[in-house]
């Protein structure tokens, strides 16, 4: 990660536009292999918060400059994606909320705040505990999964580096290597779109596991305000076939649940009793139309 490659990093300041994208994208393209190369480790990382979310815990991801940014941006997606409290998913970064605008001096290095952090938190051992550093030596994040650790939480680790410390502290080692970038050490490039990459695929098919989807359908939404409805009653005609009015009238019966309008609709339940019947099928709403049909 200290060096550029040798095709383009000593001349990069000499080469044409065209020449610089043309770098990017060979660069970029390395990008797709290493997370692909991480696969057994994402699935089991996927697993492991799934079951972790299912018995009552969170999903909580720690880093520091890019990697923090990276783990706040993923986390405060969730409640619109799926729906989910904004507790469910949390994205702690070194330095706190002023980190995300800029840097804070110092923050990364302080295995100290890490710890505490994780403790402020209350991590307990329902939750799953993800610390991302693209060097795997961050100490903020070797504090925060020292911390998770001792309180039983499962730990995993998205590093840029094979074997490196984060790894030894994690139950699962999720190491995407994707080599020199083509700026000395610009975490931002290579290493930081890896790892939006595995974070997309950490909270992403851990919802979908937790039935916060219907096939690949968003359906865990609450149409709450006029913005919504529009976006709300698409999604039920995709799934159910019916009528711009009959998806309306089945959402406007449900105080506006996606979930249950589909399963009023497709289920034949009685909109009073939708919530009653996804919550005895877990929330999955595969699964409560099939025990109501």
């Amino acid at each position: 990660m200290e060096q550029t490659g040798p095709d383009h990093g000593q001349h990069l300041d000499t080469m044409t536009t065209p020449e610089l994208v043309s770098a990017m994208h060979a660069y970029n393209a390395q990008v797709q292999g290493a997370v692909v190369a991480a696969t057994d480790a994402i699935i089991a990382a996927v697993d492991g918060a799934a079951a972790r979310l299912s018995s009552g815990g969170r999903l909580i991801y720690v880093g520091a400059g890019t990697a923090g940014r990276l783990a706040a941006l993923d986390a405060s997606e969730c409640p619109t994606t799926f729906g989910t409290d904004p507790s469910l998913v949390l994205g702690i970064v070194a330095g706190g909320p002023e980190a995300l605008g800029k840097p804070v001096e110092y923050a990364d290095d302080n295995a100290t705040a890490g710890a505490r952090d994780l403790h402020d938190a209350d991590v307990t051992a329902s939750d799953a505990v993800v610390g991302i550093s693209a060097s795997g030596r961050t100490p903020y994040v070797i504090g925060a999964l020292e911390e998770a650790r001792k309180r039983g939480a499962l730990t995993v680790s998205v590093a840029c580096h094979p074997d490196s410390p984060i790894s030894h502290l994690a139950d699962v080692a999720i190491d995407v290597v994707v080599g020199p970038e083509l700026l000395a050490g610009s975490t931002r490039l290579k290493a930081g779109t890896a790892q939006k990459l595995v974070l997309n695929m950490i909270s992403t098919l851990t919802m979908v596991k937790l039935g916060k989807t219907y096939g690949n359908l968003m359906v865990d939404l609450k149409a709450r305000n006029p913005k919504l409805i529009p976006r709300a009653q698409r999604t039920i005609q995709h799934a159910t076939g019916v009528s711009e009015d009959e998806a309306l009238r089945a959402l406007d019966s449900v105080n506006g649940s996606v979930k249950e309008a589909i399963l009023v609709l497709l289920g034949g339940v009685e909109p009073s009793n939708a919530k009653a019947v996804l919550e005895e099928a877990g929330g999955s709403l595969r699964e409560a139309i099939a025990a109501s049909g």
